[in-house]
């Protein structure tokens, strides 16, 4: 069944103020160890606040909230009453006001462009629609690109980014191409204003990368490999760095995932060349992270021991303001999936098992896609580690999860470890797991 719009919180976009997501994210995290709470706020949970998804916290960021804004309520930061919430039924959902009647022509884009990504139940009709809001009702490249059509482009990378981590890549990426065409086109007819030119570029540089990601996950190395570059020869020409460093953190992935482990290692070296003048730890991190893993698919012991010592050392430098706002899902349970994996290529499956595991456990359940990654990792280290029952039960908790998320990666990599798993059939709890696997 379809998924019911939101309506936008534009009150709580109006307190985030000009901090970004990633920032205001760290300002809520700051605000919780304050109080003694504890929540994994990042970009993307602000972004499903303001996009309407959330529309009443849960009692640990309700206390948050109101501690960073003291005498409002959260009526006052935009949210619906709990009890409201409980008992919302479909028809309310499909009558709920939808925001179109704001005064300006930037609330009306955001507006559509938040309730398209979020309808439909496959969530393809959001990226088809971004076209059409870009271009407004003459559905024509206007002769220069203002704020409205930069911020359209900003809030298409986001969504997509949002509905990934709830969905997974296969539902969205035939439908984000035209999106992306448009972007670039917005770029080729050029700015009203400098600023908005950088934007622009940076927009369209992120929205390549994602598009690209989607690629990637649906199996389409090429086409990732294609939009990867096109990302980097973005940033390439308007000198940003952050933008460099994200198109080849993906590339190393990109090249590690298709055999070709030299070729992750360099990108990752050129990821941490563009990186080392921004002031993020995570982001080295990560792009050490990327390096681990090319050099664990050459089978470099001690390169890749060197390169996760570097990864650790920087992530525990802790966040930063300089952090970028797509690395919001880089967090511990990452950095622990990565280095599992970086084991399971040195053939040490037991080890790689715990680290998957304490990547599974770790991960907020809103990430849907990340949780049935981690889990399904864990199922084909344990399977590969002589542990068939343990292997067959997170193997089922992972078709539960593609129920909802749809990614050929973790299909792929399921069906490896249904393969392993076949010779311990005999046992009731891996048949059961094979039989359910077969059927899906």
């Amino acid at each position: 069944m379809a998924a019911f719009p939101h309506s936008p919180n534009s009150s709580f976009r109006r307190l985030r103020g000009q901090h970004s997501p990633a920032e205001f994210a760290a300002l809520v995290r700051r605000a919780a160890r304050e109080i003694g709470e504890t929540v994994s706020c990042d970009a993307r949970y602000i972004g499903r606040v303001e996009s309407g998804e959330i529309r009443c916290p849960n009692y640990a960021y309700e206390r948050v909230f109101l501690h960073m804004f003291p005498g409002r309520t959260l009526a006052d930061l935009g949210f619906s009453p709990r009890e409201a919430v409980r008992g919302r039924s479909a028809q309310r959902a499909r009558t709920a006001p939808s925001g179109s009647d704001h005064p300006t022509h930037r609330s009306k884009e955001s507006d559509v462009l938040r309730r398209a990504f979020m309808a439909g139940g496959s969530a393809t009709v959001a990226a088809a629609t971004l076209s059409l809001t870009l271009l407004g009702d003459s559905r024509r490249i206007p002769s220069r690109a203002g704020e409205a059509e930069a911020a359209a482009v900003e809030d298409a990378v986001r969504q997509i980014r949002l509905l990934d981590d709830r969905h997974g890549a296969d539902s969205l990426y035939r439908r984000a191409a035209q999106p992306l065409r448009t972007a670039y086109a917005l770029l080729d007819a050029g700015a009203t204003r400098q600023s908005t030119e950088d934007r622009l570029h940076a927009g369209a540089g992120e929205l390549a990368v994602s598009v690209g990601w989607l690629a990637h996950d649906s199996g389409r190395f090429e086409d990732a490999r294609s939009h990867y570059a096109e990302a980097l020869a973005t940033a390439r020409v308007s000198g940003d760095a952050g933008l460099e460093a994200h198109a080849f953190s993906n590339m190393a992935f990109l090249a590690r995932d298709r055999g070709r482990p030299r070729e992750s290692v360099r990108a990752a070296q050129a990821g941490r060349l563009a990186a080392r003048s921004l002031g993020s730890p995570r982001l080295l991190s990560l792009l050490a992270l990327r390096e681990a893993g090319g050099w664990s698919g050459m089978s470099d012991r001690k390169s890749c021991e060197e390169a996760l010592t570097r990864a650790h050392t920087e992530f525990g430098r802790g966040p930063s303001g300089a952090d970028p706002e797509w690395m919001s899902f880089f967090g511990e349970a990452e950095l622990e999936s990565l280095e599992s994996r970086c084991w399971a290529d040195l053939g040490e499956h037991a080890r790689a098992a715990r680290h998957a595991r304490r990547a599974a456990d770790l991960q907020d359940p809103h990430f849907a896609r990340n949780v049935a990654l981690y889990t399904a990792e864990l199922a084909d280290d344990l399977a590969r580690a002589g542990a068939p029952d343990e292997a067959a039960w997170a193997g089922g908790r992972v078709l539960d999860l593609l129920e909802e998320v749809r990614s050929t990666r973790i299909q792929s990599m399921l069906a490896g470890t249904a393969a392993v798993l076949v010779p311990h059939q005999r046992s009731p709890r891996v048949g059961a797991f094979l039989t359910r696997h077969a059927r899906a």
